[in-house]
């Protein structure tokens, strides 16, 4: 959907990469249900993170990808009305999604609290943060994202040369009556580890998979894109949660205004990274 509207550390996440969201400001008049101040859209990457250690997470491991992925030829499709959201249905299957909700469920979250800090984005949601740069190879490897997103008629909208997704992994889970209030995602400058290099990267593209949807009992929840900086309904681009379903969208300069929905009825888990391309 990088340093989020707030940092959430416990003794079981070693956190090295934060990842920031913006609030709406200064563009156009700010919508009156917001409650915070306002911050103007970002237009430089954070500083340069250090490479990460090799075993950073201390999180019991990941769920492992069976059966083997992909299950279906991955095929990104720009949304019609931008290119700037991008979706792959099914890039995680529903089984492998509940073994991944099973994992989670287990994990120690944290709640946001109800009042955001001056100039944060109102959220209201249950999350984790962990470094975990082994997953995130996995997640760039042996899934077929990345032979997906090289494929030439979707490889020029990255913004350079994908080369590996961020360590930063984060975990959401929304409830019934929690939301993530409009606001934009910010770029990070990142250390990536490549063949026992580290590499200079930079992210450009939220990517948020879903793990729970309609099939699951989750009412709500849509990930709402704004293309104009405001919020209009008549202009509101809207992806509903579909289980296994992965969502890239443009981050940084070019992020669209965005929100997460209220969820009115069972839960919306979503694991998130972010796409990172050589400097």
């Amino acid at each position: 959907m990088t340093a989020e509207t707030r940092q959430n550390t416990t003794k079981l996440f070693n956190v090295h990469a934060i990842s920031t969201t913006v609030p709406l400001f200064n563009r156009r008049p700010f919508p009156q249900h917001l409650t915070t101040m306002a911050r103007s859209k970002p237009s430089k990457p954070s500083k340069p993170q250090q490479p990460a250690p090799s075993s950073p997470s201390s999180l019991p491991p990941w769920p492992k990808f069976k059966p083997p992925l992909p299950v279906v030829d991955l095929f990104p499709t720009s949304h019609p009305l931008t290119n700037k959201v991008v979706t792959l249905d099914a890039f995680f299957p529903r089984s492998l999604c509940r073994d991944y909700v099973a994992h989670l469920s287990a994990l120690p979250l944290q709640t946001t609290p109800g009042t955001p800090r001056r100039g944060d984005a109102v959220r209201v949601n249950d999350r984790l943060q962990t470094h975990d740069a082994s997953f995130a190879a996995a997640l760039w490897e042996k899934t077929g994202l990345r032979e997906a997103l090289l494929q030439d008629d979707v490889a020029s909208l990255w913004g350079g040369e994908p080369i590996g997704l961020s360590p930063n992994i984060r975990v959401y889970r929304y409830t019934k009556g929690q939301f993530f209030d409009c606001h934009y995602d910010e770029s990070n400058n990142v250390a990536l580890e490549a063949d026992g290099k580290t590499v200079q990267a930079r992210t450009t593209w939220t990517l948020l998979l879903y793990l729970t949807g309609v099939s699951e009992g989750c009412v709500g929840g849509e990930t709402v894109f704004y293309p104009h900086d405001r919020q209009s309904e008549a202009e509101a681009i809207c992806v509903s949660p579909q289980t296994g379903m992965l969502l890239l969208h443009k981050h940084g300069d070019d992020c669209l205004l965005h929100e997460g929905r209220e969820v009115r009825a069972g839960e919306k888990w979503v694991l998130r990274t972010d796409l990172c391309i050589r400097r």
